[in-house]
């Protein structure tokens, strides 16, 4: 009996209809293959299935060699311009970088300047020193002004540059030193070139007054009054007309005692020298502490025991000041910043009148944050050395750890200008950063979700390890380059063969000689010891 099939009517009768026959289904053309779901390719025989896609080997080339596999090309997405830093993290492609070439030479950033952020220990000092490096070989002469740590000694040492020791007993810098500027100055008027003459003297005169204000500022905790400034500026200027050789802080202060009509005059003492003592007498005190020791030293009072030289690789070796002198570390530092930046202009300056050939020079301000604690103004005073040093042919960049250290100011305006110094910078290198620095990093630079969780796992702690063996931090080495809005490009420096062999990145030279030996006496004297008898362990 035939399977039938019940259906209703609209009356609800049930009628009752054969069920039909299931049509046969038509097959297919042996050259039409069914495509597989979730996969590529076609199922059966030579259609290439295949559910799992293998990586396609990639290969590097210029365009004129692989114009002719369009459209199997794509560009890179790193420059090939500049010093070659490491791999790129993701698609392992060299990645070349440096604010001198990619200003100069690519074009990618408006001034050649970069700012570098990342938590201590991350490689920090290991990215400049290959960008100082590779920038040497390319004929660029580093200056490091102020090597708090000696990071950079070996380095210089081995570029055979120049390496000036400052500290208590170690050396001196008169910050009322014109350096080679008088010298250049009158070789100018020799020339002919009587207005670059004129521009290399004021240059000289105006860095060195920044630099008494701003000892000023340090000891003071405070910047001095516009009437203290004035009395400086116009002792400076009695110097460089009555005084026969290069002054000192203590020639300084014997005009500011001794009194000059023209320092009367701006003292607006009106004849009084009561008076004049009277509107003197907190600048001298501050002066005196300066020439006699103080909180500063006699590391500024004395003429300059190791003059710079230009044309060659200079580093300032500060790093037998000691961590807890803030302020002097912080003297130090502008100081050299100022004599470094004095040396480069007169070079500029001799190139300019077609005397001597053009150097470039790239400028490494380190540990930028202890400066600007120091007191206030003192991000004025910053501010007008790096504002000074925007002539053709200077790299500079600019190295602190957190957003946090710029901000940690008092007043407002100073927050505002240190943050500024992040905004005008070419470049923003990042290493790893803590999750509570993204919310102030953004307001400066431009960062995807993605991004802020990249520089946040760069910055977490090394794996445990009971061995004693060196295990590096997942973020040791690894940076983003950030310019403007444009995606960064995270990057993993590695060592060559010459940064090891010349061990041109060991910081830690002071722990050596104390590893392994005393841990294993010390473990084996705690170990438990098998008794005599029984052979247990006690």
């Amino acid at each position: 009996m035939a399977r039938m099939k019940i259906q209703k009517t609209a009356r609800g009768a049930g009628t009752a209809e054969p069920k039909p026959k299931k049509e046969k289904k038509a097959q297919k053309p042996a050259l039409i293959r069914e495509k597989v779901p979730g996969s590529r390719g076609w199922r059966g025989r030579g259609g290439g299935a295949t559910s799992l896609i293998p990586t396609v080997r990639e290969y590097r080339g210029t365009t004129v060699q692989v114009c002719g596999l369009w459209p199997f090309a794509s560009g890179a997405s790193s420059p090939m311009i500049g010093v070659p830093l490491g791999k790129h993290e993701e698609t392992q492609a060299t990645v070349c970088c440096d604010p001198i070439s990619w200003f100069q030479r690519a074009r990618l950033i408006s001034n050649p300047s970069a700012f570098i952020l990342g938590k201590p220990g991350l490689g920090k000092s290991t990215l400049v020193r290959r960008m100082s490096l590779g920038l040497a070989g390319q004929g660029t002469s580093p200056l490091i002004l102020g090597d708090l740590k000696g990071e950079y000694v070996d380095l210089v040492e081995a570029l055979e540059g120049q390496v000036i020791p400052l500290g208590r007993g170690r050396g001196y810098l008169n910050i009322l030193d014109p350096g080679e500027a008088i010298e250049v100055a009158q070789l100018l008027e020799r020339e002919g070139h009587q207005e670059e003459a004129s521009r290399v003297r004021a240059d000289a005169h105006a860095r060195r007054l920044n630099m008494v204000v701003a000892l000023v500022t340090i000891s003071r905790n405070m910047p001095p009054t516009d009437q203290e400034q004035t009395i400086l500026d116009r002792a400076l200027r009695w110097l460089d007309d009555n005084f026969d050789g290069v002054p000192i802080l203590g020639d300084l202060l014997k005009v500011l005692q001794d009194g000059p009509d023209e320092l009367q005059q701006v003292a607006l003492n009106r004849g009084d020298w009561a008076l004049y003592q009277q509107e003197t007498r907190a600048l001298e005190a501050t002066l005196l502490g300066l020439t006699g020791g103080g909180k500063l030293g006699e590391i500024f009072s004395r003429h300059t025991s190791n003059p710079m030289k230009r044309g060659k690789a200079v580093v300032f070796d500060v790093s037998s000041v000691d961590e807890t002198e803030t302020d002097l570390q912080a003297a130090i530092l502008l100081a050299c910043w100022s004599y470094g930046f004095a040396t480069v202009n007169v070079a500029h300056a001799l190139a300019d009148a077609g005397i001597e050939p053009r150097r470039h020079y790239f400028v490494v301000l380190d540990e930028l944050w202890r400066a600007l604690r120091a007191g206030k103004g003192m991000v004025d005073r910053v501010d007008a050395l790096t504002r000074l040093n925007r002539s053709v042919g200077v790299g500079q960049v600019m190295i602190s750890h957190t957003m946090s250290d710029l901000l940690a100011l008092p007043a407002e305006e100073d927050r505002m200008k240190a943050q500024g110094f992040v905004e005008r910078s070419g470049m923003v290198i990042c290493g790893g950063l803590p999750a509570s620095e993204m919310a102030l990093l953004t307001k400066a630079v431009p960062l995807s979700r993605q991004e802020q969780q990249k520089l946040v796992s760069w910055q977490d702690p090394p794996a445990w390890d009971s061995h004693g063996t060196d295990v590096e931090p997942p973020g040791r080495g690894k940076f983003l380059i950030k310019v403007g809005g444009r995606p960064g490009i995270p990057v993993h420096i590695g060592l060559t063969n010459v940064e090891e062999d010349l061990r041109l990145n060991d910081t830690e030279k002071r722990w050596h000689g104390t590893g392994e030996a005393p841990l294993l006496a010390e473990s084996a004297a705690l170990a438990p010891v098998p008794t005599p008898a029984t052979g247990d362990f006690s």
